[in-house]
């Protein structure tokens, strides 16, 4: 794996965990060269992995909407930062530059990028990986929810082993062999 995308917060969260394996994982890309490609942000749970890998000598692609500029305040301090017109573009384009896809906790924006490059897996769009590192049991009503999805037979398992779950970060790089 050469680039790995990871869909988190824009926020800063009060759990100090959720920072703690964003900084983390952020580190072990700088440290292990892989190029990070995230949502360009200079604040939340996305400013620490951003942070953590270029302290560590890593590369960070940012991809910001324009419209988004204001709110999430661009990162300057990136490798490299591309604004694009829409979310469309954004996610489009973080799906080209990347060899696998990661989430961690986030909200509304961080679910929406997972599961359109789920959806994306599902139909066959790409056969990269998908995975969350489920910190504190973030994703635990998440994952039930797709069990009862799959339980009124709206979801089929395959589709399910799709997103790959670990526990930690720990976990997740065994998985990858990192």
């Amino acid at each position: 794996m050469k680039s790995l995308c990871v869909y988190c917060g824009s926020k800063p969260s009060n759990n100090k965990g959720f920072l703690q394996v964003a900084n983390d994982l952020g580190a072990y890309l700088g440290k292990n060269g892989i190029r990070l490609v995230y949502g360009g942000a200079k604040v939340g749970i996305m400013a620490e992995v951003a942070n953590a890998c270029l302290a560590h000598g890593g590369e960070v692609l940012g991809i910001m909407p324009k419209s988004l500029v204001p709110w999430e305040v661009s990162h300057q301090g990136l490798s490299e930062l591309k604004i694009v017109t829409s979310m469309h573009e954004r996610k489009a384009l973080m799906e080209t530059e990347s060899d696998a896809f990661v989430a961690l906790p986030g909200g509304l924006g961080t679910l929406d990028e997972l599961f359109e490059i789920l959806t994306w897996k599902q139909i066959k769009l790409h056969k990269k990986p998908v995975s969350i590192i489920n910190v504190a049991g973030f994703f635990d009503h998440l994952l039930a929810h797709l069990k009862t999805c799959k339980d009124y037979d709206l979801v089929v398992n395959e589709d399910l082993l799709q997103l790959q779950t670990f526990n930690d970060l720990d976990q997740w790089q065994k998985q990858f062999n990192f």
